[in-house]
């Protein structure tokens, strides 16, 4: 495969570690912990893996020889940018506990692990990846592992290639089923130890101690770029309001880091919507006094900022979607054997009648999308319902209706974009490529320590590399109960935008000025090489929480 001249300038890059991996670790134990919610009922459903402490490592001059281990990775959901890097800083690290550990990576995600579909990743492999992005080098796939029977299917793989241990690289709900793994294996003395890494684009995978996750900073700043170059391009034709709709189903920090870099005019933001109990048409109603206020200035053109769940979060479509998702779970054989002409009164008659109201209110390609299948979590499948189309369209009439009272005289063109898949798979920023490396070094250490169904962690991002604390949390510390599929099940805990929060309070401040204002920023692409300032500044999002900067 020919290689860019990127790629080969990248493939020199070496991810800096922090000072305490780069020698021998010690473990230092905190306090007991317990789950972010519902403690009882998690304590109960993992009664071996539950109240572990937090681990810390610390650098000791102590250098003894360990035997060598195998271990086996999984990449698990939606790509995110730097999971090779994950792998590869995993692979040196079980090479620095034994020369002779090995590694295999199980084909295109869990599904592998239950099939026994695998391959050795060996140093002429890894060494093809580094700081690349995607998740190619093993595939990725979104079974989830919940049965007893998946749990002994892979059982047998792990017992047929010796391997002790297994990383599962993944989101909040492949976490989840890390921790459960982690919990059946520790029940039955398998003699496996499970360690999760965070890894989601949408930023909604962290706590204290996980400051972020993984692919969030790449991927922010390549929808930066794009949003910038439609800002430029939108000031420069002066007549188009584009309608951007960006990733995070169940959190805003996608679209909030990305109006943080960019100034747009318009960023709405779910956990806002949510909080103050907006409706649709209130939503609209926000968008189309910044259209006539501009207009009003002789500037018919603009760009908004959306993102993908947004339509999850007003209050009275949640309370639809909650009902639809129980409803669809129970009856799927029913609804799948209607006509799609009936469908539509079919859901209506079997909702309640509050219910039955928003959903007959809806635009019916909407309300069509509201009834697609499921994913493999029981959700639906925002990504496939075009929000920014349905927003652009709604202003669209309320500008008539204000037209026609005289209140509104402009010009209004619109353009529709949604930026997800562009930025999964980009190469990983300076950040992402150290910070995915050092996870998967940290999870080879929290191997040597003897641990199971911990996630690893690396702290203080805002520092330089070398001063990053690295170490691991039990991952039911981030635990608590959902309803999914009509039941109530363990979960991590979605981590959301905090409104009391510096990142959303700087938005808060800016965002009347930029509303009127045209105040663009063109973040411009990732930059791997340059001024330090330019190439590793983390997100603005990390830096205006840790409330400092280090670079």
């Amino acid at each position: 495969m020919k290689k860019s001249a990127l790629q080969i300038a990248r493939a020199a890059y070496r991810p800096q570690l922090p000072i305490v991996l780069t020698g021998g670790v010690k473990v230092v134990e905190g306090q007991p912990t317990q789950s972010a919610g519902d403690q009882e009922e998690i304590a109960k459903l993992f009664p071996n893996t539950y109240g572990l402490p937090e681990i810390v490592f610390e650098k000791t001059s102590a250098n003894t020889e360990s035997a060598p281990i195998n271990v086996g990775v999984i990449l698990s959901g939606g790509q995110a940018p730097g999971g090779h890097n994950v792998i590869s800083g995993l692979f040196d690290g079980i090479k620095s506990i034994n020369r002779k550990s090995r590694l295999y990576g199980f084909l295109m995600g869990p599904g592998g692990l239950v099939d026994h579909k695998y391959k050795e990743l060996t140093a002429e492999i890894i060494d093809e990846y580094r700081n690349t992005g995607g998740f190619d080098i093993i595939g990725s796939g979104r079974t989830k592992l919940e049965t007893k029977e998946q749990f002994d299917k892979g059982l047998e793989i792990l017992r047929e290639l010796n391997i002790k241990a297994l990383v599962i690289i993944g989101g909040d709900d492949s976490n989840t089923n890390a921790a459960i793994l982690a919990e059946y294996y520790k029940a039955i003395g398998a003699g496996v130890q499970v360690i999760g890494v965070p890894k989601t684009i949408d930023g909604d995978l962290k706590n204290n101690v996980i400051e972020t996750s993984f692919g969030f900073d790449t991927a922010t700043k390549v929808y930066s770029e794009v949003i910038g170059n439609i800002q430029r391009d939108c000031n420069s034709a002066k007549k188009y309001w584009h309608f951007i709709k960006l990733m995070g189903r169940s959190a805003s920090h996608i679209a909030l880091e990305c109006a943080l870099q960019c100034q747009p005019n318009i960023c709405v933001i779910s956990e806002e919507v949510e909080a103050k109990k907006m409706t649709l048409g209130q939503v609209v109603e926000e968008i189309a006094d910044a259209v006539v206020a501009r207009a009003k200035e002789g500037l018919n053109y603009g760009v908004v900022l959306i993102p993908e769940g947004l339509i999850e979060f007003i209050p009275a479509v949640k309370t639809l979607i909650a009902e639809l998702n129980d409803l669809l779970a129970a009856k799927a054989e029913e609804f799948a054997a209607i006509a799609p002409e009936e469908q539509r009164a079919w859901v209506i008659s079997n909702l309640s009648e509050v219910n039955a109201a928003t959903y007959e209110s809806l635009p019916a390609g909407v309300a069509r999308q509201l009834t697609l299948d499921r994913d493999p979590h029981g959700n639906v499948q925002v990504s496939l319902i075009e929000t920014e189309k349905l927003l652009s369209e709604m202003v669209g009439k309320r500008l008539e209706q204000l037209a026609s009272e005289g209140k509104y005289n402009g010009k209004y063109s619109t353009m529709h974009h949604f930026f997800g898949y562009e930025g999964r798979c980009a190469d990983p920023s300076n950040f992402d490529a150290n910070y995915c490396y050092g996870l998967g070094f940290t999870a080879a250490c929290l191997i040597g320590a003897g641990v199971t169904g911990y996630m690893s962690s690396l702290r203080n991002l805002t520092f330089a590399p070398i001063n990053w604390v690295a170490g691991g949390i039990p991952i039911t510390m981030m635990m608590n109960m959902e309803r999914r599929h009509g039941e109530m099940k363990p979960v991590i805990r979605k981590a959301l935008v905090e409104l009391d929060g510096a990142p959303f309070l700087k938005f808060a401040k800016e965002r009347e000025t930029w509303k009127v204002g045209t105040c663009y920023t063109y973040p411009g692409p990732i930059q791997y090489f340059g001024p330090v300032e330019v190439c590793d500044q983390p997100s603005m999002t990390l830096v205006y929480e840790q409330k400092r900067r280090k670079y």
